[in-house]
């Protein structure tokens, strides 16, 4: 699982072709998923521009101070990495913008979501384009596109064979996760990154996010959100876990969602005819530190049958949220679920109406029951219902009906 020296990022074409059209772009994301990385490959060849960051003490000290003059001191091309320190910057790049709209003006970075951040939001609307970056999906690791998400719109899912079986096959993979620095090491050197890199986060952003040095409670969050990362997010619940109140609660789930830490998955809004249940659900953004969070490693999630379904979801719902990003289709990703019971772990639905669902099991054989959901979903949409997918940990790609089908998990990034 040793990834190459250079691994490719899916969406770098993507931001490079922002830069042509928009006066600035805008890469987002949590620390450590290769950001600044990608922005100096950028500004080294398709965008030539000049490069700083603002974790740069001096520097950034320069831009809070007279970010009109720091501004103005700019080339005509540049990169602020972090942009996040300095949030009046916005104001000034913002005045340069007004007045200039040549395209690829700026290229920023964000280790938190600096559309949320009081000090920046509506600064620059319409004059930025935004594109996340997450942690490398399995695809980018094996040095493949990820063409998934588009398969089942085409109504075309990937005919695996031989795949390998059961949870074992996949075990490291999710324990390791797609953080650059998590691949090729051992278990070990693993667990002391995130463990710091979880206290870095806390120290270095909570300030740019929460405008505080120090929230109670708040390094105990990632972990109580690991132990319910793929279910229905309760506020009070989480709450009680920490001794807080449920407002509280709330806002320190919002803070980590912004440090990209944490993803919430809204319900899907349907007219199927049956009450659907109106909680979103929580995810931790990458399987690795969910794993370290929830003290896993690749032997527990192999023999412990119900931790293995919460990461296994979680992983899967990550790479689908980090193939949204470059797929031909990108769709708005939801979850389902009824009163009745049925339930789909990711639906997937485009602008135009189609829907695609996926359902996570981490068994190796599948049953017709394990459709329920799916052909549910089918059924009631008719012609709109592009196809669903069990991911389960068998050998091949089996059909289950029309539109449906059994595919084992590897076609995430194989296909």
């Amino acid at each position: 699982m040793m990834p190459p020296k250079l691994v490719e990022r899916s969406i770098r074409p993507i931001v490079a072709e922002a830069l042509s059209d928009a006066r600035a772009v805008c890469v987002l994301g949590a620390r450590q998923t290769g950001k600044s990385t990608l922005v100096k490959q950028i500004a080294e060849r398709e965008h030539p521009a000049a490069y700083i960051t603002l974790d740069d003490d001096a520097t950034r000290r320069a831009a809070l101070e007279d970010p009109t003059g720091f501004v103005a001191g700019l080339d005509d091309r540049s990169v602020i990495d972090e942009v996040q320190r300095a949030p009046d910057l916005m104001l000034a790049i913002k005045a340069r913008l007004d007045t200039n709209d040549a395209p690829g003006q700026f290229l920023l970075t964000g280790s938190a979501n600096i559309l949320t951040l009081p000090t920046i939001v509506d600064k620059l609307p319409g004059r930025v384009d935004y594109v996340r970056l997450w942690p490398f999906s399995q695809g980018e690791i094996e040095n493949r596109h990820g063409s998934f998400i588009d398969r089942l719109f085409d109504r075309d899912p990937p005919r695996v064979q031989r795949a390998q079986v059961g949870r074992g096959a996949y075990a490291e993979r999710i324990a390791t996760g797609g953080f650059p620095r998590a691949q090729g090491r051992s278990a070990r050197i693993r667990e002391r990154f995130f463990e710091s890199y979880i206290a870095t986060v806390l120290a270095h952003d909570l300030e740019d996010v929460a405008r505080v040095r120090r929230i109670d409670g708040l390094e105990r969050l990632p972990s109580v959100i690991a132990s319910r990362s793929a279910n229905l997010m309760s506020t009070r619940a989480i709450g009680v876990d920490l001794g807080i109140d449920n407002k509280t609660a709330a806002s320190h789930v919002r803070i980590l969602e912004e440090l990209f830490l944490v993803w919430r998955l809204q319900p899907w809004h349907s007219n199927l005819g049956s009450r659907y249940i109106k909680t979103p659900k929580l995810y931790v953004t990458d399987s690795g530190l969910l794993a370290h969070l929830m003290n896993a490693d690749a032997s527990r999630i192999v023999h412990d049958a119900s931790l293995a379904g919460q990461v296994f979801e979680t992983f899967v719902a990550m790479e689908l949220l980090r193939q949204k990003e470059w797929s031909r289709h990108s769709p708005a990703l939801f979850h389902y679920r009824d009163s009745e019971q049925r339930e789909i772990d990711v639906v997937m639905e485009l602008r135009g109406g189609a829907v695609a669902g996926v359902e996570v099991k981490t068994a190796a054989t599948i049953k017709s029951k394990d459709f329920a959901g799916l052909r549910y979903l089918r059924d009631k949409l008719g012609e709109r219902f592009a196809f669903g997918v069990v991911l389960y940990t068998g050998e091949r790609t089996l059909p289950f009906g029309d539109r449906l089908a059994a595919v084992p998990l590897c076609a995430l990034w194989q296909s």
